[in-house]
Formats: structure tokens, sequence, C-alpha cells
């Protein structure tokens, strides 16, 4: 039973992070705008990402624990990329992405370096919600912000408290998880409050 679960809460956490960023994506592109979606929240995202899957492999964690960040990372690629594009700011994405790159690497150099780096990333991660909620409170707009996207995120999450409780019970992780489930929920709620304010605008 133990294994069934574990193997449930593993692939279906793929399967959706596969397409967890494509309602987002496609809400961008047929609005051919990035109101609606904070840029700063995006590029914390993408921190606590690649500090996540970096501490991982440091560490050698099972695969199916963590497979789905690379995908992750790709995804949240193509976003910035559309919000530099619909932004006018495409010079933009070069500077970012020499810092990302070489942060990978500097990451892994001392093991206090990529332990300090988890723990900040819970902080990072948490600080990319906030900064979207902020962005959502600002302007009492979702715009292109989806919400489908959002609540699938807090699916992810809680299925890795799952996994996480399952195999590694590794402590930092488990309190990222809970964090970002709690944080990913409100985003969605919030999201949902302003599609619903907007559409009975119209």
């Amino acid at each position: 039973m133990e294994s069934a679960v574990l193997w449930f809460c593993n692939w279906s956490t793929l399967v959706v992070c596969a397409a967890l960023k494509l309602p987002q994506i496609h809400a961008q592109l047929a609005a051919r705008s990035a109101r609606g979606i904070s840029l700063p929240s995006l590029l914390l995202e993408l921190a606590g990402f690649l500090v996540f899957l970096r501490y991982q492999c440091y560490y050698g964690s099972p695969l199916l624990t963590y497979l789905e960040y690379p995908i992750l990372i790709v995804q949240d690629v193509i976003l910035l990329l559309c919000v530099f594009h619909f932004n006018g700011n495409m010079r933009q994405a070069g500077p970012y992405a020499a810092v990302f790159v070489s942060s990978w690497f500097v990451l892994g150099l001392q093991k206090w370096l990529i332990d300090l780096a988890m723990y900040l990333c819970t902080f990072i991660s948490a600080a990319s919600k906030f900064v979207q909620l902020r962005h959502l409170w600002e302007t009492q707009d979702s715009g292109a912000v989806s919400a489908l996207t959002w609540g699938l995120s807090a699916y992810t999450c809680a299925a890795r408290i799952i996994t996480t409780l399952m195999t590694t019970t590794d402590f930092a992780i488990l309190i990222r998880f809970v964090i970002m489930l709690a944080l990913n929920i409100w985003v969605t709620l919030t999201v949902l409050q302003y599609q619903k304010a907007g559409s009975k605008d119209k």
C-alpha cells in the first residue's frame, strides 16, 4: 500500500508538472500581454527552483523525488521570455541567464553553502508568492494569471509532502513544501477572487 501511494504521488507530480505552466503560458500568449504577472515573483521562483534542484543533486536524493524541477525550470524560462517579450525588455534576459547559470556552479563548491542556500530557498520561494500576491492586491486585477497553474502547484506541494515523509524525511525540504502549499492555495484563491470580480464588472 505504501509503495503504491509513493508511486502515485511521484508520477502524478511529474505528470502535473509537465503541464503545470502551460495554462499560464497559454493565457499569456492568448492575451499577448504580461498583465497581472509579476516579473520579480517569477525571478524569485526560478531562483528557488534552481537552489532546490542543486540541493537534491548535491545530496544524491532519489531522482523521482525531484525530477519535476528541470521541467519546471524550463517552463519558467519560457514564461520569463514571454514576460520580457511582451514588456519589450528582451535584452534584460541575458544578464539574468548569466547569474542563474553561474549560481549553479557556485552553490556546489562548499557543503555549508548549499545547506545555507537551501534554507534561504524557502524564504526566496515564499517571497516569490508574496510578491505575486502584492501585485494582485495592488492592481486588483488577475490579468493573464492562471488560477489553474497555481492550483496545480498546490497539488504538487501536497504530493511532495507525502513523498518526503515516506523517503528522505528531510526537515528543510518538508518545511519548504508545507509553506509553499499554504501560499499556493492563497494565490489561487486570490486569482479566483479577482477573476470573479472582473467577470461581474463585464
